[in-house]
């Protein structure tokens, strides 16, 4: 589960570039098996596993529209975390039964 970073080098241009680099096939294998079992808790409720590079690209991408006071487990990046969760597109990610078409509602 280790993140890499990576560095490119273009000389011609003058520039470099970082790349952050990690193995996610195994926490979504793991997120998939999960979803298959399920479990009940009396108290709590195992809803996601998200690998680092994945966080790293949601801070980036707020950071980019401009939300440069954010901070990495913060309450408002939660809520942000909260809300990527429910859209579908980022079901893999969940590791409790699959919500409905339209994404997981509260509970």
């Amino acid at each position: 589960m280790t993140v890499e970073t990576r560095l490119y080098l273009d000389a011609s241009e003058r520039n470099f570039t970082f790349v952050r680099v990690q193995d996610v096939e195994p926490i979504l294998e793991l997120n998939k098996r999960q979803r298959a079992n399920s479990y009940t808790s009396d108290w709590g409720k195992h809803v996601a596993r998200i690998p680092n590079v994945i966080m790293e690209r949601w801070l980036h991408e707020e950071l980019d529209r401009g939300n440069v006071g954010l901070r990495l487990y913060s309450d408002e990046f939660d809520r942000i975390i909260e809300r990527k969760l429910q859209d579908p597109d980022w079901a893999f990610l969940r590791t409790d039964a699959k919500g409905s078409r339209l994404g997981w509602g509260q509970t």
